[in-house]
């Protein structure tokens, strides 16, 4: 996302929080906003004046909420993590998507070793939970940090196989605030991930689970990891949704093979079919992650294509007229950047604006619609 900063000033460290608590403030825009006023104490300044430019009035997230949040994140043993310090993980930093801070416990250095996502059911059966802790535990031993969500099952059985003596050790990403054990019978484990691990969340302190958490906290999985391996799962599933992040992000998506009579097993059939490669062995996900040169051998999803911009277009662009183009159905950024005949930074500006206005939504897929 960004070159690696010098040490935050702890006004900039603040600032960056504030910026992305703030109201309409994603990933996405918070990348723009600082490229576009070059740090977060200048951007949060200049918010009001974006917002009127897309019709609206606007107000950040109030300094007492952050006071209170930073205290939150002190109280709970774990610390910030943002996007251009040299800790944050390079592979998850790749994604235009990217969390820009990331509240953390644990030993960060884990997430910059070669990894594995391990994902699959909640209600799985006991042989694929066997399969899920077994494949941890001889991927954790080859040298590989197994990545999962905490979930119960299959994510459960991966976090416990990869960790112990002369293992690489795991990474848990959880949809809640660092504070919250999510499933509840998982408390000690996650514990356990974040005093032998790294325990990673993206909510602020005090953030119960929600569903709309998941799919985040997914996209966080899949960009953690050379390749996402799912054990075993259903169609509509979240597994499906990490695996398909994986792809877009262009990194490898595995599945292991289930009978055609068993419905937990269709989701992974179904990824062999569109184009994941078909594993059986712990041997060769080895193969298939130690060679990985960023070319994946699975065919399933093509990463997307986006119109590049230099930071310093943004900053001395002037918005497009594009707000004729936009409906409350997605499009993709490129075809209103084609549409338009305007620059790209120029387009992504005018997004910004209609953004912070509280009027535009971003969805998966680098495509953007009209708040209904």
């Amino acid at each position: 996302m960004h070159a690696p900063a010098a040490a935050l000033s702890q006004e900039e460290a603040f600032a960056r929080i504030r910026l992305l608590r703030s109201p309409h403030i994603g990933p996405v825009s918070y990348t723009q906003l600082l490229a576009r006023f070059g740090d977060a104490v200048a951007a949060l300044e200049g918010l009001p004046d974006l917002a009127r430019k897309g019709g609206r009035q606007y107000s950040a997230a109030p300094k007492e909420r952050i006071e209170r949040e930073v205290e939150a994140v002190r109280k709970a043993g774990a610390r910030y993590l943002f996007h251009d310090q040299p800790t944050y993980p390079p592979l998850l930093a790749e994604l235009d998507t990217a969390p820009p801070i990331l509240v953390v416990r644990g030993d960060a250095a884990l997430a910059a070793n070669p990894s594995v996502a391990i994902v699959g059911a909640r209600n799985a059966s006991a042989a694929a939970v066997k399969l899920a802790r077994e494949f941890a535990g001889a991927l954790a031993e080859a040298g590989f940090v197994i990545v999962s969500g905490l979930a119960r099952g299959i994510d459960g059985a991966a976090h416990e196989g990869a960790l112990g003596p002369g293992k690489a050790g795991t990474v848990g990403v959880i949809a809640s605030g660092i504070d919250i054990a999510y499933p509840p019978q998982h408390a000690a484990l996650q514990e356990r991930i974040a005093s032998e691990g790294l325990l990673i969340a993206e909510q602020p302190p005090g953030t119960e689970p929600r569903g709309s958490h998941f799919p985040s906290r997914n996209r966080i999985i899949a960009g953690l990891c050379g390749g996402t391996l799912v054990v075993e799962a259903a169609v509509k599933s979240g597994s499906l949704i990490t695996a398909r992040l994986a792809g877009e992000a262009g990194r490898e998506v595995m599945a292991i093979p289930g009978s055609p009579l068993e419905a937990r097993s269709h989701g992974c059939n179904h990824l062999i079919r569109e184009g994941a490669v078909l594993v059986q062995d712990p041997a060769d996900v080895i193969e298939l992650l130690s060679n990985f040169d960023g070319t994946p051998r699975s065919t399933f999803r093509e990463p997307a294509i986006s119109f590049d911009y230099a930071p310093e277009e943004l900053a001395e662009a002037e918005p497009a007229d594009i707000a004729s183009l936009l409906t409350t159905a997605p499009v993709a950024v490129d075809e209103i950047i084609r549409q338009s005949g305007a620059a790209a930074a120029a387009v992504q500006l005018a997004l910004l604006e209609l953004e912070i206005a509280g009027r535009l939504e971003r969805h998966a897929g680098g495509r953007v619609s009209l708040r209904g």
